[in-house]
């Protein structure tokens, strides 16, 4: 076995997710504790070369600077909260050059947006945390962003974060050291199986939203992919072939509200995320969550959230 470690360079963002970062380096030290050699050797960096504050509030000491790192094989940009707010050209300098040099370069989490900011994602697939993917998308239009757990596209990878960070560094060690190190490595931590990257990112709706019902899980899983252009009443009982009243009865039912209720409720969160990770507008956060009048989407937003856009907007900013 070639035993010359892979060399990574894990940089550690303000507010990281401490779950996604240790769930892409546990795996790594498993690796090696399985093959018994060390097949992966990793340092931490951050943006003053002594610590970084995760989103739990546990400070994480590091080994050096962000533009400290040279020779190395890949770099992971860890990120979590509000990665939108911070200032990460330092950060995207040092990335681009770690890239010419012949580095991979991956995130898990929100560090995909710091990977979208330097440019390293044009061309390439990639995927983040479902809540980001939509303000992700809105700030980078031209890119290829997926829903799925994960995305391993040549010299480029990126997950959702959580515990989709692991499934993602367990790939990546089934095609660099076969399935017998993965398969130990899945076992030591109680994994049971490594979940493919086209598995979906959030639970099924039956168990998030309690619904057993087909059609109503048909009818919901429409409204969400229909937000910036909202479907009528009649047009989506007709997709499950039920009258409209029925389609009242089935959400009253169910969830204990109407189904207009329920569609409102999506696409005013659909804006909140909005809000809070892009700089969009707030009349085209407005269009693109289903609003055709700007003083009706004020009006509802603030019945749901109890203030308005502009406040929303100015809280995420401070």
């Amino acid at each position: 076995m070639d035993t010359e470690p892979q060399r990574i360079a894990f940089m550690l963002t303000e507010q990281f997710s401490m779950i996604a970062f240790t769930a892409a380096i546990e795996p790594l030290r498993l690796a090696n504790r399985a093959a018994g050699a060390t097949l992966y050797a990793w340092q931490l960096y951050s943006a003053d070369g002594i610590s970084a504050e995760a989103s739990n509030g546990v400070r994480v000491n590091v080994d050096l600077a962000f533009g400290k790192a040279r020779s190395i094989d890949a770099v992971v940009v860890c990120s979590g909260v509000d990665v939108q707010t911070f200032d990460h050209r330092t950060l995207a300098a040092v990335l681009r050059r770690l890239t010419k040099f012949g580095a991979a370069a991956g995130a898990v989490c929100t560090g995909a947006y710091v990977l979208a900011k330097a440019g390293l994602l044009d061309g390439y697939r990639s995927t983040i945390h479902w809540e980001n993917r939509p303000g992700m998308q809105a700030d980078f239009p031209e890119l290829e962003i997926v829903e799925d757990l994960f995305e391993i596209d040549r010299d480029r990878f990126t997950c959702a974060g959580g515990v989709a960070a692991a499934d993602m560094m367990l790939s990546l060690i089934r095609r660099d050291h076969g399935p017998a190190i993965a398969a130990a490595v899945t076992d030591q931590l109680i994994h049971h199986r490594i979940r493919e990257a086209s598995e979906r990112q959030r639970i099924e709706l039956r168990t998030r939203l309690g619904i057993a019902d087909p059609k109503l899980r048909k009818v919901v899983a429409l409204m969400q992919r229909s937000l910036e252009r909202p479907l009528t009443m009649p047009d989506l009982a007709a997709s499950v072939a039920i009258s409209t009243r029925q389609l009242e009865r089935l959400f009253w039912t169910h969830l204990g509200y109407p189904p207009s209720r329920h569609y409102l409720k999506l696409r005013l969160e659909h804006a909140s995320q909005l809000l809070r990770q892009t700089t969009m507008p707030i009349l085209e956060i407005a269009m693109a969550s289903g609003f055709n009048s700007a003083s009706y989407f004020s009006q509802s937003y603030g019945e749901y959230f109890g203030n308005s856009p502009t406040t929303e907007r100015k809280a995420a900013a401070a």
